[in-house]
């Protein structure tokens, strides 16, 4: 389905910018006409009514046009990443004010299951945690019960990206001799099984260590947001080369103790739905 709309973005451009010169015309029409002196009111009414038609179809063309261009970057994030995806629509938020969720219009009927990962065009946004007939609810990575094994695209350093109650997101259990700077990509680790390895999650914000501390303050820029997203794809299945391999396991476990792999048991513990992406071992 995805694919037929890079057809469909052109299809629709070429309208636009045809309507562009079209509504001009009626204004052309009507400065001439008020530059006759015989012009009757009527005609100047029915120019005014069809340039507003006309300006009318332009806007409602152009909305396409943007939806197809939103589509378009989805179908690139699921062409590079190689993903088993199915697009859906954000439709609403839960209106909980203890969480951070939205809904999207498909569920159970288009093979969606708890503990999904849902990307926008810009990265990964979230994770299924509820799912109907034919909607789902999708924890937002902002969520304070979120959390997903990450690292820091450059020198690898594994971590785990948490929600925040203000909203903000956090590299938690990166060791203060790693290397982390300000403005490094933060990715999926793909340690869990749950989030394909490579996605793009944010950027470092900021980074703090406090003196004598074991481990980072690191702040995330998200990636994305659903707040500026529409549409969405939810990946429905990895590939055995989109999972962490045995070796990148052993090296996240091999963190100091209390690091991600045993911080991360303790809180599947208590909420499985919530840390569906725990390291393996945990």
């Amino acid at each position: 389905m995805i694919h037929s709309l890079r057809g469909a973005a052109m299809t629709i451009t070429s309208p636009v910018r045809m309507l562009g010169g079209a509504v001009a015309a009626p204004f052309n029409a009507v400065g001439n006409a008020i530059g006759n002196a015989g012009a009757s009111s009527e005609t100047l009414s029915e120019l005014k009514k069809e340039n507003e038609r006309l300006t009318a179809k332009v806007a409602e063309l152009s909305e396409a046009q943007e939806t197809a261009a939103r589509l378009e970057k989805l179908v690139s994030l699921q062409s590079t990443y190689s993903l088993k995806s199915t697009a859906a629509r954000i439709i609403g938020s839960t209106g909980d004010a203890w969480s951070n969720a939205v809904i999207i219009d498909k569920g159970a009927n288009a093979g969606f299951e708890v503990g999904m990962p849902v990307c926008s065009s810009g990265g990964v946004i979230g994770q299924i945690i509820e799912v109907s007939a034919t909607t789902s609810t999708v924890r937002l990575v902002s969520d304070e019960q979120s959390g997903i094994s990450a690292m820091v695209q450059g020198s690898r350093a594994q971590g785990m990206l948490r929600g925040q109650a203000d909203g903000t997101l956090r590299l938690e259990y990166v060791v203060s001799d790693a290397e982390v700077s300000a403005g490094d990509i933060i990715i999926t680790s793909g340690i869990g099984g749950s989030f394909p390895k490579g996605l793009p999650l944010g950027t470092v914000a900021s980074i703090n260590r406090a003196a004598n501390a074991v481990y980072y303050t690191i702040v995330v820029r998200p990636a994305s947001t659903a707040e500026n997203n529409e549409e969405v794809l939810v990946i429905t299945s990895l590939e055995d080369d989109q999972v962490a391999s045995d070796e990148e396991v052993a090296a996240a476990n091999n963190s100091p103790q209390g690091g991600p792999a045993k911080q991360q048991d303790d809180a599947t513990d208590s909420d499985g739905a919530a840390d569906a992406d725990a390291p393996a071992g945990a």
